[in-house]
Formats: structure tokens, C-alpha cells, sequence
């Protein structure tokens, strides 16, 4: 009996570490994205790729909410962690969509047409690759450890990959047939997909919990 304890103790102590190993690569890819994404959205004037750089920061705030969550044994002490790090990534949510929405609407208002941005199609084609693989490893682990907060943390990774489609559609419209109104169009599409995530995780909700 002792020996199967320790074989789970051991179990769950290396989905632990793996789990940290995830949240230092996401903080490492998104400090890269969110420091390109917003100098070529500055730039470009472009109100979706300055909000997908800022999800990025967000997002980083959200892998640093984790790794905290992520110390220490499977405790009392964890789990109250656990609730405050999935009520944190519910609040990064509702900020990026308050952010977005601003934004987004300032710049259909006044008519503010952004530059094309090569750099910012580029980022958002590398997210669109990256984000997923990392996503999809954050739900092993979350499901090996019983972390909604780690969960919570992987969807907002699946939201990155979707931003970054709907930032590819947006930039590339604009590219290509000088449609300055879809990336603010692009922007505003983004903001019911991450209000309904941020909404869930403050409620202690789950993707799967709503059988989304």
C-alpha cells in the first residue's frame, strides 16, 4: 500500500515539475510576442495586434499566478491557491476584453486605418503554431494533477491561438485588399471569446466543466 502512495506522491510531484516547465515557456514565448506585437501594432496603428500583445503580458501574468499555484504537495495550502490563481486568470480575461473593446471601437470611430504590418503577420502566423502544442500540453498535466486553475490557464493559451487566427484574418485582409476596418472588425470578434473565458474561470468554471 505504502509503495503505490509513493509511486503517486512521485507521480504527481513530476506533472508538478512538468507543469512549471510549461509555464516558463509560455512566459518566455509571450515576453517575445508581447514586446513584437506591440512595437509593430504602436507602429502600424493596429488595435488588434496591440491587444493580441497585450494578451500576451496578460497571459504571462496568468503563467506567473500558476507557477505559484504550482508549488508544494497536493494540500489544503494548494488547493486554496488553486481557487485565488483561477479567480486572477478570470479578472486577466475581463481586463483584455475591456481593453480590446476600447480600442478596437476608438479606432472604427475615428476612422483610424492601420499600416500594413509584415511583422505583426509574422508573429501571429508563429503563434498560431506554437500556442496550441503548449495548450495541449497544459491539459495533461492539469487533468493528471485535478488543477481547474492549470485548465483555465490552457484555454487562455487556446484563445492565444485563436486571436492569433483572427489577428492573421484581420492583417492579411488589410495586406491584401487594403480593408482597414477588419482589424478593428478582427479586434472585436476577440472580445465575446475572451469575456465568456474570463467570466467561467471567476465562476470556477472549466471549458469542459460547460461541456464547450
Amino acid at each position: 500500500m505504502s509503495s503505490i502512495i509513493e509511486y503517486q506522491e512521485s507521480l504527481y510531484s513530476e506533472n508538478i515539475k512538468r507543469g512549471r516547465a510549461l509555464e516558463y515557456l509560455t512566459i518566455g514565448w509571450n515576453s517575445i510576442e508581447a514586446m513584437v506585437a506591440v512595437g509593430a501594432g504602436v507602429a502600424a496603428g493596429s488595435a488588434s495586434l496591440i491587444g493580441f500583445g497585450i494578451d500576451s503580458v496578460i497571459e504571462n501574468s496568468s503563467a506567473v499566478t500558476l507557477l505559484w499555484r504550482l508549488r508544494g504537495d497536493n494540500d489544503e495550502r494548494s488547493q486554496q491557491r488553486e481557487k485565488f490563481a483561477l479567480k486572477l486568470v478570470g479578472i486577466s480575461f475581463l481586463l483584455l476584453a475591456a481593453y480590446v473593446a476600447f480600442d478596437a471601437g476608438k479606432s472604427l470611430i475615428a476612422f483610424e486605418p492601420p499600416e500594413v504590418s509584415y511583422v505583426g503577420i509574422t508573429i501571429a502566423f508563429l503563434s498560431l503554431i506554437v500556442m496550441p502544442i503548449l495548450a495541449r500540453a497544459k491539459r495533461r498535466v492539469a487533468a493528471n494533477i485535478n488543477s481547474r486553475a492549470l485548465n483555465a490557464d490552457s484555454r487562455q493559451t487556446d484563445i492565444c491561438a485563436y486571436l492569433s487566427a483572427i489577428l492573421l484574418a484581420g492583417l492579411g485582409l488589410n495586406a491584401l485588399f487594403g480593408w482597414w476596418w477588419a482589424d478593428s472588425a478582427a479586434a472585436l470578434i476577440m472580445i465575446p471569446i475572451i469575456a465568456k473565458e474570463g467570466v467561467q474561470a471567476l465562476r470556477g468554471e472549466t471549458c469542459d466543466d460547460c461541456h464547450c
